[in-house]
């Protein structure tokens, strides 16, 4: 994915603005990327995301996000609010 997709759908938070983020708060667990934006505070989705990037930035490595398109990133978040797994904080999400 692109670094100007957005990995918080909820909250359009890119995974530039994340990553930027990182690098000037050194943020010591992945929780604490919620103070980017508001990040992981809406339907869950990006959680998952959000620790990759973390870890990534920390430990080094690649993330599952190197293999979606943004296309594909979207759909796959819209199967898991269909499925009830995650509730965005706006209906028009």
């Amino acid at each position: 994915m692109d670094h100007d997709a957005k990995i918080c759908c909820c909250f359009h938070v890119s995974r530039r603005k994340l990553v930027n983020f990182i690098r000037q708060t050194r943020p010591q667990v992945p929780s604490m990327l919620s103070q980017c934006g508001g990040a992981g505070t809406g339907c869950g989705w990006c959680i998952p995301f959000l620790k990759q990037i973390h870890r990534q930035a920390t430990q080094g490595g690649e993330t599952d996000l190197e293999s979606l398109s943004a296309d594909d990133y979207q759909r796959q978040r819209a199967a898991y609010i269909d499925a009830g797994k995650g509730t965005p904080p706006n209906s028009g999400e």
